[in-house]
């Protein structure tokens, strides 16, 4: 901890687990966000697509 902090009349400490459930949480979001995506373009029928480019 800093020095300067040590003055201050409240202080609240953070437990390690809530850094460990934010990791687990972005990175359960970032693959369901990409399964997801790699399901809806895989899904998709070629045929429509290269007709529209």
């Amino acid at each position: 901890m800093l020095p300067w902090l040590q003055h201050y009349e409240y202080r609240t400490e953070i437990s390690w687990w809530v850094f460990a459930a934010a990791a687990v949480g972005s990175l359960g979001i970032t693959l369901l966000t990409a399964s997801y995506q790699a399901l809806k373009a895989g899904l998709v029928n070629p045929v429509r697509s290269l007709k529209s480019e």
